[in-house]
């Protein structure tokens, strides 16, 4: 399968449409960087002494930074290039295994719906279900991220600035 996608406009979506991203290996950097950006110093990601007596033997990821690394697959792959407008929220998100340094992911898309909005002048919602598994074949997220993309054509000007 290819992993290179081109930007897509809200007309080149079509339900049922499939996109697979390349791996990538979590890093002690991406846990430290969470942590400082959002503030969350939780031991549980933090501290390796405090949780190798925890529940997963060891440090896991936050679950709002697994999360992160989803929406970062998106963009990554291409398809919503310099066509998004906004995320617009989730219907669902589960986050049902932990992930630990080392592990190595990656995510399977699916075009689930395409809606005309009409809220924003030259953009309407698509909705793509997600799932990020580990190299083990663990689902560690899956959910519907909805995004207003952009039609093809111009943008209208701007009112406001």
């Amino acid at each position: 399968m290819a992993y290179s996608y081109e930007p897509h406009y809200w007309e080149d979506f079509e339900v049922g449409q499939t996109f697979e991203t390349v791996g990538r290996t979590v890093t002690e950097s991406d846990f430290v960087f969470h942590s400082m950006f959002s503030g969350d110093w939780t031991e549980l990601h933090t501290n390796r002494e405090f949780a190798e007596d925890g529940p997963f033997g060891g440090r896991v990821a936050h679950g709002p930074m697994t999360f992160v690394l989803a929406t970062g697959f998106v963009y990554r792959c291409g398809i919503v290039e310099r066509t998004v407008y906004a995320f617009l929220g989730m219907n669902y998100m589960d986050i049902p295994n932990p992930v630990a340094t080392n592990d190595t992911i990656s995510m399977e898309m699916e075009v689930m719906n395409k809606k005309e909005i009409g809220s924003v002048d030259g953009a309407d919602m698509v909705t793509i279900d997600s799932e990020v598994t580990k190299e083990d074949g663990a689902v560690v997220f899956a959910g519907d991220m909805k995004f207003l993309v952009k039609n093809r054509g111009e943008w209208p000007e701007k009112t406001h600035p």
